[in-house]
């Protein structure tokens, strides 16, 4: 199917049967999903911050069985190493070292709790986000495709947390917040998980088609007044800049760099075609701006000691 119309109408239908099957298992949250879809069809990864509790990890488990890929989960602890996570080489009763791959080598990865771990280890991942590959003992492997990490963080005010760093969270296209559920919805989730009912998720996508969506919205056309508007974005994020408004000059350390302009337009060329659009908007910007743009503008002290936000800060600027 390369007639790019026939393409969006089956997109649209087999999202809407993905979309179906997590639901089976996750009440709500569906701006959280939707985002998420986001960003495996415009094959970057998404960090899930919240408390304990809100099935964050439970989320990207389901998404996983409604995906018909490989999936590895790593849970991230302060005595985790980067060859528990890559792989290493040992030497084998030929006396010839062998490789062996670490479970960073699939196609879904869940980074649990992905900040209580030292630096050092996270930073294991960086080259896999961002080169679809691992560099180990001098030797470079490729990562199968698609291949995206999803990843949860606690809020970095608790206790055993490492803040993740700024080189790190840039290889994110999206932080999202998971807040609680609301009432109704908890009511729904208590009935659920308390009684015997237990639906099981069934894969729906499978990666050749995934890597064509992806193909596809890398294809959409973009109005050269969107890809301004998404740079103007990005540009007002930074204090040294021009068009950066007052309330950014204040409060702002250092702004969104080039790849949230990036990231701004994939979101947007996938949010399109979500609605079945040919090609984005600047409304389809609007509506991925504040994930892409609420972990790279890094508050100054001024900021936090009047209880200005990220989320503050961003909607002033749309």
């Amino acid at each position: 199917m390369n007639n790019p119309v026939e393409l969006i109408e089956r997109f649209r239908d087999r999202t809407e049967a993905l979309k179906k099957e997590i639901a089976k298992k996750i009440v709500g949250q569906d701006d959280i999903i939707h985002t998420i879809l986001l960003s495996i069809f415009s094959q970057g990864h998404s960090l899930l911050v919240g408390v304990p509790g809100l099935a964050k990890t439970l989320m990207i488990k389901t998404l996983a069985d409604a995906l018909d890929l490989s999936f590895s989960r790593i849970q991230f602890t302060p005595d985790l190493m980067p060859s528990d996570i890559l792989g290493s080489e040992i030497l084998d009763q030929n006396r010839q070292f062998k490789f062996i791959k670490g479970p960073v080598f699939a196609n879904i990865i869940l980074a649990d709790e992905i900040n209580r771990t030292p630096p050092k280890t996270q930073s294991a991942l960086l080259e896999a986000m961002q080169e679809r590959r691992v560099t180990v003992a001098g030797r470079t492997f490729d990562l199968d495709k698609p291949f995206f990490v999803l990843a949860t963080q606690n809020p970095i005010e608790q206790e055993g947390t490492y803040p993740l760093p700024e080189a790190q969270l840039d290889r994110f296209m999206f932080s999202l917040y998971v807040d609680y559920p609301g009432f109704d919805e908890e009511v729904e989730i208590v009935n659920r998980t308390t009684g015997e009912v237990n639906e099981e998720v069934k894969p729906v996508l499978g990666a050749g088609e995934i890597l064509q969506y992806q193909d596809l919205v890398r294809r959409m056309p973009v109005a050269p007044n969107v890809v301004e508007y998404a740079v103007g974005l990005a540009r007002k994020t930074r204090p040294g800049q021009d068009e950066a408004p007052d309330m950014v000059r204040q409060y702002v350390r250092y702004g969104a760099g080039p790849r949230a302009s990036q990231y701004l337009i994939l979101g947007a060329k996938a949010n399109a075609l979500f609605r079945g659009k040919a090609s984005p908007d600047a409304e389809d910007v609007r509506q991925v701006a504040e994930a892409v743009l609420r972990h790279r503008v890094l508050r100054n002290y001024k900021a936090e000691a009047e209880g200005i936000t990220g989320r503050d800060i961003i909607r002033a600027i749309l």
